[in-house]
């Protein structure tokens, strides 16, 4: 897709200078030359002028960011394509402080152009396809502690603000020499872990795992093996679950150290983007890295659905 190896900002701007230099790489990256109506696939395109097309069915005029995280965007793609840059190939992410200090914008945009791309993040996963093999699991908390809490919440019993304040669980697999999958569940109980597992791991995997109770049924489904942490076990043999707490490292530095907090709704936004990252650490460069999210762009959020509900 470039004529060269990008491997620093300063070569994406090189390779894009232009709002028309972007236009013609998404282009390329979702049509590849022929252009399909994102209102009806079927449909014969007509092109017209300043970069517009056509959907002969509908009667409805279109452009390649229609239906994605551009459309209707006030920013130019320069700016999100550096945007999207700098979140895929920085390891622990990039904070909207700084993302609107390097782009020139406010932080409420920096922000809401990280969660749109974040959004895209998890529609890189084939999640149709069971993991296999030796598999990882365990589970976290994220979430502030509570001494650092100011006294007027400490000192609020009710079960409303426990239940605001209370770290949020996320439960994590990882397949040996693969992929991981991470995802904000509810809390660490059977109800809340068992499905996930079931539905993302293969009945003929091996599962390493401590010792918590919830883990305790998979022995009916599973080779199923455990490492007693509260006896200080952490190998033994093969059986460990360090590969994915080596992941959870990654995830909470990032979360801590760069992003400081992040509330419970969106939550699983910041789950996919590491999980994006540590999914093609290997075997890919950034370029790969940036095409591959241009390829999954088509997954708009509005500003109004991530502020509600």
């Amino acid at each position: 897709m470039f004529n060269k190896e990008v491997k620093s900002i300063l070569d994406l701007i090189k390779a894009f200078p232009t709002e028309q230099s972007c236009i013609d790489h998404l282009e390329l990256l979702r049509w590849n030359g022929n252009v399909v109506s994102p209102f009806d696939a079927t449909s014969k395109v007509y092109n017209c002028k300043g970069n517009k097309y056509k959907c002969k069915n509908t009667g409805k005029y279109f452009n390649v960011k229609t239906n994605t995280i551009f459309d209707n965007t006030k920013m130019e793609l320069q700016k999100w394509f550096m945007a999207i840059w700098l979140v895929t190939s920085h390891k622990k992410g990039i904070s909207s402080l700084q993302l609107g200090r390097d782009l020139g914008i406010t932080q409420k945009s920096a922000w809401f152009m990280l969660q749109r791309i974040r959004n895209c993040f998890g529609l890189n996963e084939d999640n149709n396809e069971k993991l296999q093999g030796e598999i990882e699991i365990d589970e976290t908390y994220v979430g502030g502690k509570n001494g650092n809490r100011s006294a007027k919440i400490r000192a609020d019993k009710s079960e409303a603000t426990k239940e605001h304040y209370k770290k949020s669980a996320v439960l994590g697999m990882v397949q040996r020499g693969g992929d991981v999958r991470a995802m904000h569940v509810k809390n660490a109980t059977e109800l809340s872990l068992l499905p996930p597992i079931v539905n993302n791991i293969s009945y003929d995997a091996t599962i390493y795992s401590d010792e918590l109770k919830a883990y305790k049924k998979l022995e009916r489904v599973y080779d199923h093996k455990t490492v007693k942490h509260g006896r200080g076990e952490y190998v033994r043999g093969r059986v460990s679950t360090n590969s994915i707490e080596s992941f959870w490292a990654l995830l909470k530095r990032g979360i801590y150290g760069i992003y400081h907090f992040t509330s419970k709704k969106h939550l699983q936004f910041y789950v996919d983007e590491f999980v994006f990252r540590y999914n093609t650490r290997k075997n890919t460069t950034e370029s790969e890295r940036f095409n591959l999210l241009l390829n999954n762009i088509e997954n708009r959020i509005t500003y109004k659905d991530l502020i509600n509900g």
